[in-house]
């Protein structure tokens, strides 16, 4: 298609794989503090719990209901809470030192450097992240994924996260890019693609969980190394 010269990228389950990335962080603190001894809940109990306050709080975080650093500590304050571990001093520490490891890990979805090295010589690379800043640049160097990009955009960054249409705006702007020559990539149905799609960029779905969504999408896909039949 060339019609396309930018190729917007979302990072957290697109290219970086957060969920087994964030499982094995979660691994190694649950045995540092020695959770699994406690007899509170076994591991699977546990990240599950965390994982239905992490999504619910994230949600308020986009909507603005709740400040970053709130986010960052309350998760695991309730998470731990539902098992009966109030102790604050441990919360602040796994809260920290789960922001400061699980950037640290490496594991990328399939054909993330194969399809990164196929479009880098024919198109403007950027990612569009909501993440924190300080986690997701760390990410990206630690993945060898700085490489490919030439702007890596995080809502901090702009002032807005997405779905909001001011961040799509932001990148455009900063870029030099029309939105009718940028194409957004992502894994999310509200953030990625209704965000994109407000903003007059096209779109692609990267399904890989194989989710339900509302159709009008510009293009799905079931893997990464599909962008090779659009691009």
């Amino acid at each position: 298609m060339n019609k396309y010269k930018h190729l917007f990228f979302d990072l957290d389950r697109t290219l970086w794989d957060f969920d087994r990335n964030s499982t094995e962080t979660f691994k190694e603190l649950f045995n540092k503090y020695r959770l699994d001894e406690s007899d509170c809940c076994n591991f699977n109990e546990f990240l599950n719990n965390y994982r239905e306050h992490n999504l619910r709080l994230w949600e308020m975080y986009r909507n603005g209901d709740i400040e970053k650093d709130v986010l960052s500590v309350k998760r695991f304050e309730i998470a731990l809470g539902d098992f009966g571990i109030t102790d604050p001093e441990l919360v602040k520490a796994f809260a920290k030192e789960y922001l400061e490891l699980s950037p640290l890990q490496t594991h990328l979805l399939p054909h993330t450097h194969e399809i990164l090295t196929y479009l880098k010589p024919y198109y403007h690379l950027h990612i569009i992240t909501n993440g924190f800043k300080e986690v997701q640049d760390v990410k990206v160097k630690k993945s060898d994924l700085e490489k490919y990009f030439e702007h890596i955009i995080t809502s901090e960054e702009a002032g807005y996260k997405k779905p909001d249409i001011r961040i799509f705006e932001y990148t455009l702007d900063k870029t030099g890019a029309n939105a009718d020559e940028c194409l957004m990539i992502g894994d999310d149905p509200e953030s990625d693609i209704d965000g994109a799609r407000n903003a007059g960029i096209d779109q692609v779905l990267v399904n890989h969980s194989n989710i339900q969504h509302n159709g009008g999408i510009t293009y799905v896909i079931d893997s990464l190394k599909d962008l090779k039949s659009i691009l």
